[in-house]
């Protein structure tokens, strides 16, 4: 009988899993339907307004990678610098810190909060800044690797919510509001890299 259980439970996460993976395969297709049908010149120069300028492309990595550092570090360590609490404002009530009105003043260790901030500002910098030549290539590199980190980050996150549960689920979600920017990031420098590596063996 548990036998028959344990073939059963098998047997429908790789359904759950196969199904998952066709919507996410159909939502891939449609969405590059959709890119390739719109007039991406039209599209480069408007986005163009929404791009940093390329010189803060450095000091995105010099505040992104600090940053990933320090959470690895916090991750791992579960460390409070002292010199680090400090009074902040709550904007809504909190169990853990015993607050039941919004708008209150709480003591926090802002350890982690600086290097998610970090990370978000960073990884914004970086990955949203223009490069030295901005064409319609380094355009379509930038959207398709947006496209490809957001179907990444939630084929994962959908794994999560059928296969991990109770606190294990909560430490998923607070690293998925990283993941896509840097898996967008990650994604994005790769084909820049691969590109640049092409063009120089054929020459």
């Amino acid at each position: 009988m548990l036998r028959s259980l344990v073939i059963f439970q098998r047997s429908l996460y790789r359904g759950l899993l196969g199904c998952v993976k066709i919507i996410l395969h159909n939502v891939r297709n449609i969405l590059l339907n959709v890119r390739n049908t719109l007039h991406l010149k039209k599209h480069q120069t408007m986005s163009h307004h929404f791009l940093f300028p390329h010189k803060l492309k450095l000091l995105g990595w010099v505040i992104l990678v600090p940053s990933i550092v320090a959470g690895l570090y916090l991750t791992i360590t579960d460390a409070d610098p002292s010199w680090l609490n400090a009074k902040m404002l709550s904007l809504f009530p909190s169990k853990l810190y015993g607050t039941k009105q919004a708008f209150s003043i709480i003591s926090v260790n802002l350890a982690g909060t600086l290097a998610g901030v970090g990370c978000i500002i960073g990884g914004l910098l970086v990955g949203f800044s223009k490069e030295k030549q901005e064409d319609e290539f380094i355009a379509s590199t930038r959207l398709s690797s947006l496209l490809w980190a957001v179907f990444v980050n939630y084929g994962l996150l959908l794994i999560a919510f059928i296969f991990v549960y109770e606190t294990a689920f909560l430490s998923v979600m607070v690293y998925n509001m990283f993941t896509v920017l840097l898996l967008f990031i990650i994604r994005f420098n790769y084909l820049l890299f691969q590109s640049t590596k092409t063009a120089s063996d054929e020459k």
